[in-house]
């Protein structure tokens, strides 16, 4: 049997392991695997959120209101804009790929950093189009810019900030970027953390309404899947233009989200001081990340997310990742992303003291 030829040299996504293959292949106990390898919110869900759900849960026989009339208008109202300005996916990932087949085929070019999130390329690579990447991993506008302009691009993904680096651009450097952008390049700002980048510092916020109202060639995408804790309902969010939204449409598919994720996602953004008291934990435990890479002279990345970018120096990221899996300690590791680093999601203070414990045997040969 023959299938289309771009898909014979497009890579396979590859998600973090998942708890039930660690019990399967190396017998670990449930209770002490630690999952840090896919950018969760380690403090759960919201407390009103699981309330509203199994509340909800008895009308699941009944499909969803596929206007999604309610969530709709809490996030117009939460980023100061109009419902028609809203699409919601399946995760952001889902508007990703309808912003790519909106705008690729085969003659495309698509623009990102050299290393970012790979869905971008995996998406792009679905319709034929060529992939423009910078020479730095993290994102360098002076370098896109460069590119851009020799080559043009019909997408360019701006990761803010970015995975699986960590890094965040300021708002006022995009924008000034977005300036000197052609009108019929669709320029995607993929807010997935957001969140987290302006906790730790405003000057990373995107204005939303302000940035799209401004540039009609720019969606903005967030989720819900990281400091709202809802990655298992899979639900995310695109604002832009009208045009760019209703042409987006052409591409959804009938009740893309299901009643208990858009239940949950109407109900997360009313419990916002749950959302602040998990990021404000989140940075505090990230510090202790940074003293222990600066302690035992280990590269990083000072990162705006959930998650932090460490080096593991002499030793292969990949046999670090793997000895960790096997004792229940579950990291990304950077090799696919040609970086000698393990990811690792910033857990609870008890999760994260197991980590520096795991690493003093395994990656600084400690007793």
């Amino acid at each position: 049997m023959t299938f289309n030829k771009v898909l014979d040299n497009l890579s396979i996504y590859e998600a973090g392991k998942p708890i039930e293959l660690v019990v399967r292949e190396y017998g670990v106990d449930p209770k002490n695997i630690i999952k840090l390898a896919s950018n969760e919110n380690p403090y759960g869900t919201s407390k009103k959120v699981v309330k509203a759900l199994e509340t909800k849960s008895s009308s699941s026989y009944v499909y969803p209101d596929d206007s999604m009339y309610e969530l709709k208008e809490a996030l117009a109202k939460k980023f100061k804009v109009n419902d028609e300005n809203v699409i919601i996916g399946a995760g952001s990932d889902q508007i990703i790929e309808f912003c790519i087949h909106a705008k690729c085929n085969e003659n495309s070019k698509v623009l990102m950093a050299k290393t970012t999130f790979a869905m971008y390329e995996i998406y792009a690579k679905q319709t034929g189009a060529q992939i423009l990447k910078t020479p730095s991993d993290t994102h360098d506008l002076s370098e896109f810019r460069k590119i851009y302009k020799k080559e043009g691009a019909d997408i360019i993904f701006l990761c803010l900030p970015n995975n699986p680096m960590g890094e965040c651009l300021d708002a006022k450097e995009v924008y000034k970027f977005l300036d000197e952008v052609d009108k019929d390049t669709l320029v995607v700002l993929d807010g997935a953390y957001q969140e987290y980048a302006i906790y730790k510092d405003g000057k990373k916020k995107i204005n939303v309404k302000k940035v799209t109202k401004k540039y009609p060639n720019v969606i903005y995408l967030g989720t819900f899947s990281k400091a709202y804790a809802l990655g298992g309902l899979r639900v995310g969010y695109g604002i832009a233009d009208v045009k760019i939204i209703k042409n987006l449409y052409k591409l959804r598919p009938p009740f893309n989200v299901t009643t208990l994720s858009l239940e949950g996602g109407k109900v997360a953004l009313k419990d916002e001081k749950f959302v602040q008291k998990c990021i404000k934990k989140n940075f505090e435990e990230m510090k202790r990340y940074e003293k222990y890479a600066v302690k035992n002279d280990l590269k990083y990345i000072p990162s705006y997310t959930n998650f932090i970018t460490m080096y593991t120096g002499d030793k292969l990221s990949k046999e670090i990742a793997q000895k960790l899996l096997e004792i229940g300690i579950i990291v990304r590791d950077m090799t696919g992303y040609g970086q000698n680093a393990i990811r690792i999601t910033i857990g609870t203070t008890i999760q994260n003291s197991q980590v520096f414990k795991a690493l003093d045997k395994l990656l600084l040969k400690k007793k």
